[in-house]
């Protein structure tokens, strides 16, 4: 037996916390009767599961991709406004989601599974999962302002986990900076600078944890290594379900 919403995450539908809303919303079927209860447990064989009236079952081949994100396209499979997404950069014929996202004018590193459990844990704001952004700023930072960021900024109401930051390059006019956050809220780095009064022009991500985004050209894709793989479940293994 196995909980709905870890079922629909393990087919590659989306993360555990995005199934509970759709089982919220009734989006799901159990055997042609609509589910609304999060605590609800199915035979993964026995029982028929349909997402939003399609049957859906467990992806049998986990499939772990990283994109090199450009500018200029959403982390989303659908987009209103018909501006680029990041699928139309992946040619594969597994179902796939993104883990996390990244803004719209954000570019770099993008992890992309069907492995929902894995997506679940890298995500969840209690595992404080290392993201590695290079950052280019109007000004240059002083020691003051990056000492206020290393501990934690209040933006949106509250305040941000301790961060690292540090500056790479600088001139006249423009820093580039090397800021490492655990957390993953909308727009964070970019908030958190304009807090501090350097406004972002330029923000890639280029790690997740020590997994590196490297030579990987923009606008290309690539499988995880196997060693890449054990390494992010191995780093999984503390969380709890």
């Amino acid at each position: 037996m196995i909980r709905l919403q870890k079922f629909l995450a393990d087919c590659g539908i989306c993360s555990r916390r995005k199934a509970e809303e759709h089982i919220l919303a009734g989006d799901v079927k159990v055997n042609n009767k609509i589910v609304t209860e999060l605590g609800v447990k199915i035979d993964e064989i026995k029982d028929k599961v349909c997402f939003k009236n399609k049957p859906i079952k467990i992806e049998e081949k986990k499939v772990y991709i990283m994109l090199n994100k450009p500018e200029g396209c959403v982390t989303t499979a659908k987009e209103q406004f018909d501006r680029k997404t990041v699928f139309d950069y992946i040619d594969i014929k597994e179902r796939v989601v993104p883990v996390g996202r990244l803004d719209y004018d954000t570019s770099g590193l993008l992890l992309l599974t069907n492995d929902g459990d894995l997506t679940y844990k890298l995500t969840h704001p209690k595992h404080n999962i290392k993201k590695v952004y290079i950052a280019k700023v109007l000004g240059v930072p002083n020691e003051e302002k990056l000492e206020k960021f290393k501990k934690g900024l209040v933006i949106d109401g509250y305040k941000t986990a301790p961060a690292n930051i540090e500056i790479l390059e600088k001139d006249n006019k423009y820093a580039t900076l090397k800021i490492t956050i655990t957390e993953g809220r909308n727009r964070q780095v970019r908030k958190m600078c304009q807090v501090i009064g350097h406004k972002v022009i330029k923000l890639k991500r280029v790690a997740i944890d020590k997994i590196n985004l490297g030579n990987l050209k923009i606008g290309e894709y690539r499988y995880l290594t196997k060693e890449e793989i054990l390494y992010l479940k191995k780093i999984c293994e503390k969380f709890v379900n």
